[in-house]
């Protein structure tokens, strides 16, 4: 028979056993988390009162339909497993929700309990995480940014922590999956209520290799405000959060105000300007041009919330014939006539050199294609007259 903390180190799935103290706060919690909606507030004061324990002894006679025991039963069955404050899996991302203030409703502080369906530890996988949102009726732009990102991500080691819903959220899921990363699906029912029904397929899959978290107990319905209270979960997970694409009234732009509220990394990617699911994208960089980082991509994520020196690559343009000569090989090609020729001399005082120096420049610059010699001096090629990228151009004097 294991020991109750056996699971929480580790990966396994079973229940702890019932019995002692650390197994009474677990159960105590796991009974509060049935009764604190909507008092959610007036509980965590008396929580923080009289601790756990007391506080559901004093109030588990007034409802007696709940039994903490078959939750974990519940949840035993589709291989999850209740996660407390405190607990060795617990993740620290999480403790920041009840040290930030929120709203009245006290709904966005610190989990009651957490339900992990999955074999992977919380704890762990959260140490490099992101969070990516975005809308569900996506366009495949979207989709495929979203996709895009997550299999970047995944490949640089980072968790991609979404909410399994259509759109933005099943691409990045998908995405991490390809790239055989980890990734969280937060839901707003149980962990043994697959919502949408389509992504049953696609909870299993996640749950195989990383976890399905829920606040609220198993059998729970993801009733319209449990979407937005999980999406401070989603934030808190994660060291940033990427709004890849959303409308100006999108449901993904309340992950981002938590993600802020939290002092997480804000991003989001651009999308079409002519587009109207990438428009609450455009607002958050045009409004909050200071708190929100463009990006383009999973190296520029990494960039914003990853380590020092974690930076993405830089493309670099396409060579030109001028780039990379010396500032007096570039002044002498800038004062050349563009059509007529030019003798040695002319060049010398145009470039207020000796004419010798001049004259042994023109030789390699002949040599590389750049200027040809004529019976009436030198003049330039077509690939001489080529724009040049360093030390800036100037007007080439015509005859």
């Amino acid at each position: 028979m294991s020991r109750p903390s056996d699971h929480l180190s580790g990966p396994s799935p079973v229940a702890p056993v019932v019995g002692g103290e650390v197994d009474a706060r677990r159960l105590a919690r796991v009974g509060l988390s049935r009764i604190a909606a909507p008092a959610r507030a007036s509980l965590r004061e008396q929580l923080q009162a009289v601790g756990e324990v007391a506080l559901w002894e004093r109030l588990r006679a007034q409802h007696p339909g709940v039994d903490p025991r078959q939750d974990i039963e519940a949840a035993e069955r589709v291989g999850a497993r209740p996660l407390c404050p405190g607990d060795p899996d617990w993740p620290a991302g999480l403790d920041v929700l009840d040290r930030i203030g929120g709203d009245r409703s006290g709904d966005d502080g610190m989990p009651l309990v957490l339900w992990a369906r999955g074999t992977a530890g919380l704890a762990d996988i959260t140490r490099r995480a992101v969070a990516v949102v975005g809308c569900r009726a996506a366009t495949d732009y979207g989709l495929h940014q979203a996709q895009e990102l997550g299999f970047g991500l995944a490949e640089r080691g980072w968790t991609i922590v979404s909410g399994a819903a259509f759109g933005v959220d099943a691409a990045a899921h998908r995405g991490a999956l390809a790239a055989g990363g980890s990734t969280i699906a937060v839901l707003a029912g149980g962990v043994d209520v697959p919502y949408p029904a389509a992504h049953a397929d696609l909870l299993d899959e996640i749950a195989a290799s990383g976890l399905v978290l829920s606040e609220t107990p198993p059998g729970s319905p993801p009733y319209r405000r449990r979407f937005l209270t999980r999406n401070r979960i989603i934030a808190a997970l994660g060291a940033g959060t990427v709004l890849v694409e959303a409308g100006v009234r999108s449901g993904a732009l309340n992950t981002v105000r938590h993600a802020r509220r939290l002092g997480r990394t804000v991003m989001a990617v651009p999308g079409p300007v002519t587009s109207a699911m990438s428009a609450g994208c455009h607002r958050l960089l045009r409004d909050q041009r200071e708190e929100t980082a463009l990006v383009t991509c999973a190296g520029e994520v990494c960039e914003e919330i990853g380590e020092i020196g974690e930076l993405a690559p830089r493309p670099s343009g396409p060579t030109r014939a001028r780039d990379g000569l010396a500032d007096l090989v570039l002044q002498l090609l800038d004062v050349m006539p563009a059509r007529s020729a030019i003798g040695v001399a002319a060049l010398a005082r145009r470039v207020d050199c000796p004419p010798g120096t001049v004259l042994a420049l023109l030789g390699p610059l002949a040599v590389e294609g750049l200027v040809e010699a004529t019976p009436a001096g030198y003049r330039l090629t077509a690939l001489g007259r080529s724009s040049s990228q360093a030390g800036g151009s100037r007007a080439a004097p015509r005859s």
